[in-house]
């Protein structure tokens, strides 16, 4: 069988053709778009598919390099970082708190099922992992770096079962929050507190605003300086804890944030960021050997299940009594499913379809984005690595 070997220039090339090809469909389909599937999904999982049949049938196998993936994996994370202004856990009060502990205590739940239900199946612990928060909470972002940090660690085939988890994710996290919200609503008859629109004046600061031209350089030096500040933090970290290279960005990022404020241009970064996590998903999915999930399909499918069960449980009797039991909390409860088994723009579109049939929830818009977008990957990756380092 001939092996084509793609350089990381070639490779990267490939990911964005796909990431386009990808983003066509999404705007074509509607089930891609109902259910947020990333535009970099889509196109990536075509050429993994693609790639397992030609193998499969003999025809080629390719051969990429990957080493640009590292590289705006990094710049990704490194953008999430200059997201977290921590003055807005003040502006959020004391309802973000809740959520975030709420959210902090699942990411604990989801890697002890993940990690101790691959035991039961025989399998490493440590590739439990890759179907617990890392997709789940984390998300495709966090499950494309933290599978390649699992096989650096000698765990086979972490990646496929992350990103593979974390496309599950997105779907289920999408089925089960409307439904438990609009249980919620119907038995205890709740209601808006508002007639307002469903924003608020005092929305967070999500790098979300309008992009200006002469603000890109600036975006991109501030990007830069903490990816190369970070390798520095991260060196320091590696001498006690094995983390992902990728937190010593983050953490220079947020320092950088929280020091300079306000004239820190938060849009123009978030929108480099989202070019970086395109192209680093873009990268992690054409990479995917779809051949080597045959043997793991029983233990995934049992344990993804098991994480689905307990976050329609979790959501409906832990997240909606301990957020107030008003109309609030359920659409918060919604929300917390979208971001809880994928992404927070799951949990942002969970919600908006609650309100726009049930009614604004301007509460549940400030807290869920600011745990879910902003605070939620420092924790996570800090419970990952306790349990990778622990299994």
């Amino acid at each position: 069988m001939m092996v084509v070997k793609l350089d990381m220039y070639q490779a990267a090339a490939v990911a964005t053709f796909m990431l386009v090809i990808g983003q066509l469909l999404v705007d074509r389909i509607e089930f891609l778009r109902r259910y947020c599937i990333p535009a970099p999904v889509v196109g990536g999982f075509i050429f993994a598919i693609a790639h397992a049949a030609l193998r499969a049938a003999g025809v080629v196998e390719f051969d990429m390099d990957t080493t640009l993936q590292s590289v705006f994996m990094t710049g990704f994370f490194c953008s999430v970082g200059y997201m977290a202004a921590f003055g807005m856990l003040k502006k959020g009060g004391i309802d973000v708190i809740r959520f975030l502990i709420l959210a902090i205590l699942m990411c604990c739940v989801q890697d002890a099922v993940g990690g101790f239900g691959a035991k039961a199946f025989g399998l490493d612990g440590r590739l439990g992992l890759a179907m617990g928060s890392i997709p789940l909470v984390g998300g495709h972002g966090t499950a494309g770096s933290f599978g390649p940090f699992l096989e650096d660690l000698g765990v086979a085939n972490a990646t496929v079962v992350a990103v593979a988890s974390a496309t599950y994710g997105l779907i289920a996290g999408c089925l089960i929050g409307g439904p438990i919200a609009s249980a919620k609503i119907k038995k205890y008859g709740l209601k808006p507190k508002t007639s307002a629109t469903g924003t608020s004046t005092d929305a967070p600061d999500l790098g979300d605003g309008e992009i200006k031209g002469d603000n890109l350089l600036p975006a991109a030096a501030y990007i830069i300086i903490a990816i190369g500040l970070g390798t520095i933090v991260s060196k320091l970290i590696g001498m006690v804890l094995t983390m992902p290279a990728y937190i010593g960005a983050m953490i220079c990022a947020a320092i950088i944030r929280n020091v300079r404020g306000d004239s820190t241009p938060t849009t123009e970064i978030n929108a480099l960021g989202n070019v970086c996590l395109s192209v680093f998903l873009g990268l992690a999915m054409c990479n995917l050997k779809l051949w080597q999930l045959v043997d793991l399909a029983l233990p995934m499918i049992v344990l993804l299940l098991i994480q689905t069960v307990i976050m329609w449980v979790y959501a409906s009797y832990v997240v909606f009594p301990v957020m107030g039991r008003d109309y609030d909390a359920a659409t918060m409860a919604s929300g917390f499913c979208g971001f809880g088994m994928g992404a927070t723009p799951n949990a942002m579109a969970n919600m908006s379809a609650v309100v726009k049939q049930h009614g604004p929830a301007p509460v549940a818009f400030m807290v869920v984005p600011l745990v879910g977008s902003l605070f939620i990957d420092f924790f996570n990756a800090a419970i990952i690595t306790a349990f990778a380092n622990f299994l």
